[in-house]
């Protein structure tokens, strides 16, 4: 045999040798495999440009719970491998550079409560800066370097930290547990309200000792400075003197879960008072302040109307010596998210939903002009230092990375869990989209089952989305992630129904006083153009799922259009508009999204109630629900249940009593999957047996 001709053939053995091991740990994706992904989140660049702090959180499987580490790369350095900052205990939160890049800054729970830590920049070893009395929920360091200003859960009559610890050590000695209460609801997402409010402190720095106590900025103040559950550090900001803090916050005294609108307040750092408000509008809600590098201008988003009605967040920008006031970008019908000046205060980075993706956006401040500079995917967070642009990505078919853009294009800094998606491959996906109700154009998509092959039909899972301004678009997910689905052997179509956000004001708005018509027009034309565009999807075996909103949405499709559907699944879904009014943690929700007062005018909650349809229940159904979901409250789910049971309509009921309105905890996520799963293989059978091409 000549020498080349077996050079060949050992060259192609070798390489079947090697890709071998590959092919056989190629499988689907499953739910066990998303619960034990690392998640990398809240990237931060120094102000030199060079090293990028970030958050991974991964799974303690045995301990159900996850348990997050701070990691730092060297941009300047791309072969290094990322460096772990060691406090000797896994735990860290939220990194922070100091203004001068000396010092990373971040939240640490090995001293038993949560308090701030730092480590030199290239160091990996952390000492405590922070020896508080109460837990710090959030923090900033002041551009001098001299002092935080710390977020602390705390009794609004206390003017010292010391105060707050022992009014929560004498509470705790009480046996009578009762509450009276006297604001518009009791509590709030999971919790129930205690009097206490996230408030402000100044927190002196001391290479001495860490410091003990802090200065109240916001006393007697009764209102969440950072809102809960989901609040962050863009509630407030430090002007580049370290002389002010503004925040943003509803009244002081204003009753929880009413909408009432948010302002702009200062207070100062050096002679603290009562916060001075920023008497700009009496019907706007004001919030994310950021102040220009040189401490002229103050960049905000700014809403008109009732928030809970999707209002379009406008990006404004403030002249602070005159009082001028300009809106930027304001011919692109998008609403902001996270905002960030550039470091010569020219340019404002900020996030905006867009058809289905969320992209950055350069914004010129001279003339208000703003191209997007990311063109797919869903962008997390962002943070700018000399020239580069550091956020987070993900997508339908990626969990979050990090990465970078500068004038010379964009680049992947982050492989984080690359190795173990390597053995479950995503499934493609695809856009469309359809003329909706009004005739206007509807997006949604479309996600291919593992092991696609043409000619062969496969079942599937209608996924809808809560909100109801919410989207499911080119975005990965830890709660409902269709790439599960796929690996169950399912198709998944998406559709991005009117009051969806990410296609304008009044796409978001059409949805008020109109949930269970203008959508439900949008899903039945959305589902018959994916079956007609899509051959590979068998309509005769389609399960329609969805939470909250998409919840509701199922409870109504039960006694309105149940006939393309084998099954149905009910997570944390409304059931009876008109209790939901009054029972949930913020009624001025339902108010606003119902069009008008419930006592004034019943017929508004009452148009589109589900509870109202239950004589025509007939498709099987599977209704879950979490005992501390206080936003779509318990009766919610148990109405829906005992009406299914009473109905003789077949039925299953998965209750989580330690879960809120989201099932967060690992082990429950995977049985919640499995759960559905079973349901599903119930009504339309194994996902394999139309291997066929039936």
């Amino acid at each position: 045999m000549p020498k080349t001709i077996a050079a060949v053939i050992a060259f192609v053995l070798l390489a079947v040798v090697e890709a071998a091991p590959e092919v056989a740990l190629a499988r689907p994706f499953t739910a066990r495999d998303l619960a034990m992904l690392d998640r990398v989140s809240d990237p931060r660049v120094s102000p030199d440009g060079r090293f990028v702090a970030y958050n991974v959180r991964s799974t303690d499987w045995d301990a159900n719970r996850g348990w997050n580490a701070l990691w730092v790369l060297d941009r300047s350095a791309p072969a290094t491998p990322p460096r772990l900052i060691r406090e000797h205990e896994s735990g860290s939160t939220s990194p922070r550079w100091s203004a001068d890049g000396r010092w990373l800054y971040f939240l640490s729970s090995r001293s038993g409560s949560a308090q701030v830590w730092r480590a030199a920049a290239g160091s990996a070893e952390a000492t405590p800066v922070t020896a508080l009395p109460l837990d710090v929920a959030l923090y900033r360091p002041t551009p001098d370097g001299r002092a935080l200003v710390v977020a602390v859960n705390i009794d609004p009559a206390c003017a010292t930290l010391a105060c707050g610890k022992a009014r929560d050590e004498a509470k705790a000695k009480i046996k009578a547990d009762g509450t009276v209460y006297d604001g518009a609801t009791p509590r709030f997402w999971d919790t129930y309200l205690d009097g206490r409010f996230m408030s402000l402190f100044a927190v002196t720095l001391s290479d001495a000792a860490p410091a003990s106590e802090g200065v109240a900025l916001t006393p007697r103040y009764k209102a969440d400075i950072i809102s809960r559950p989901e609040g962050d550090d863009s509630a407030f900001a430090i002007t580049p003197d370290s002389r002010a803090v503004i925040f943003s916050a509803r009244p002081s005294g204003s009753a929880q879960g009413l909408g009432d609108p948010s302002s702009l307040y200062r207070v100062n750092l050096d002679a603290p008072g009562a916060p001075t408000r920023y008497d700009w509008s009496q019907t706007t809600s004001d919030a994310s302040p950021a102040v220009s590098p040189d401490g002229s201008r103050l960049a905000y988003l700014t809403q008109t109307g009732s928030v809970f009605t999707a209002p379009r967040a406008k990006l404004m920008v403030r002249d602070l010596a005159s009082g001028a006031v300009r809106e930027l970008a304001a011919g692109l019908d998008r609403s902001f998210g996270d905002i960030a000046w550039s470091p010569d205060g020219t340019t404002l980075y900020a996030t905006a939903e867009d058809v289905g993706q969320e992209r950055v956006y350069a914004v010129d401040v001279a003339s208000g002009a703003a191209k997007p500079l990311t063109v797919d995917g869903h962008v997390g967070s962002i943070d700018i230092a000399k020239g580069v642009l550091i956020y987070s990505r993900d997508a339908l078919d990626s969990p979050s990375q990090i990465f970078e853009w500068t004038k010379a294009g964009s680049r992947q800094l982050t492989h984080v869990g690359e190795t173990a998606l390597a053995q479950t491959p995503m499934s493609r996906f695809e856009p469309f989209s359809f003329p909706g109700w009004n005739g206007e154009t509807v997006h949604g998509y479309v996600v291919e089952p593992v092991g696609y092959r043409a000619g062969t039909k496969y079942p599937v899972a209608f996924l809808i989305h809560g909100g109801p301004h919410g989207s499911f678009g080119d975005a990965w997910s830890y709660r409902w992630n269709p790439q599960v689905w796929s690996g169950m052997g399912y198709a998944v179509v998406m559709v991005d129904f009117h009051g969806s956000s990410g296609y304008g004001e009044a796409f978001a708005k059409s949805i008020v006083g109109h949930w269970g018509d203008r959508p439900l027009e949008d899903l039945q034309k959305g589902w018959a153009y994916a079956l007609a565009r899509y051959p590979y999807l068998d309509g005769d075996r389609a399960c329609a799922l969805g939470g909250s909103y998409g919840g509701y949405m199922i409870a109504w499709i039960a006694g309105n259009w149940a006939t393309p559907w084998k099954c149905l699944v009910d997570h944390d879904g409304v059931f009876d508009i008109r209790l939901m009014s009054y029972s949930t943690d913020i009624p001025g929700f339902q108010q606003a999204q119902n069009d008008g007062a419930t006592w004034e005018k019943p017929e508004y909650a009452e148009r589109f109630n589900p509870i109202d349809h239950v004589a025509a229940w007939t498709a099987p159904i599977l209704v879950v629900h979490s005992g501390r979901d206080d936003r779509v409250p318990l009766d919610q789910g148990m109405g829906a249940y005992g009406a299914a049971q009473l109905r003789h309509v077949p039925s299953e009921l998965l209750y989580f009593p330690d879960e809120n309105h989201w099932v967060l905890k690992p082990q429950n996520s995977v049985q919640w999957y499995a759960t559905v799963e079973a349901w599903m293989k119930r009504w339309l059978a194994e996902a394999g047996s139309s291997a066929s091409g039936k």
